[in-house]
C-alpha cells in the first residue's frame, strides 16, 4: 500500500510561483512513475508532469517552460515548481504514483487570481 500526501497549494496572483510537494510512504520502493495531474471545475483530470524511476520527465504542453518536476529520493518526495502561473492553472492538483498499482493523493487546491 502507498500513501501520497500533497502540500503547498494556495492562492497566488498571476505571474507568481508555488511549489507543490508530494510525500510518499508505504511500499513506494520500485515505483515506475510519479507525477502530478490536475482537475479544474467542469473539466476532466489532465496530466501536468511526470517523472520516471530513471528520472525521465514529461510535461503537458500548457506547462512546458513554466513548471518543473523533481524528485528527492531519500525522502520519497516529488515536487512541482510552478512559475509564471496563469489563471487557467487554477485546479485541484493530485499527486500520482504507479507502483504495483495506481495511487492518488487527496489533492491540493491551487488558485491563481488575475
Amino acid at each position: 500500500q502507498v500513501r501520497l500526501v500533497e502540500s503547498g497549494g494556495g492562492l497566488v496572483q498571476a505571474g507568481g510561483s508555488l511549489r507543490l510537494s508530494c510525500a510518499a510512504s508505504g511500499n513506494i520502493f520500485g515505483f515506475k512513475i510519479m507525477g502530478w495531474y490536475r482537475q479544474a471545475p467542469g473539466k476532466q483530470r489532465e496530466l501536468v508532469a511526470t517523472i520516471t524511476s530513471g528520472a525521465n520527465t514529461n510535461y503537458a504542453d500548457s506547462v512546458k517552460g513554466r513548471f518543473t518536476i523533481s524528485r528527492e529520493n531519500g525522502k520519497n518526495t516529488v515536487y512541482l515548481q510552478m512559475n509564471s502561473l496563469k489563471p487557467e492553472d487554477t485546479a485541484v492538483y493530485y499527486c500520482y504514483a504507479l507502483v504495483d498499482s495506481n495511487y492518488w493523493g487527496q489533492g491540493t487546491q491551487v488558485t491563481v487570481s488575475s
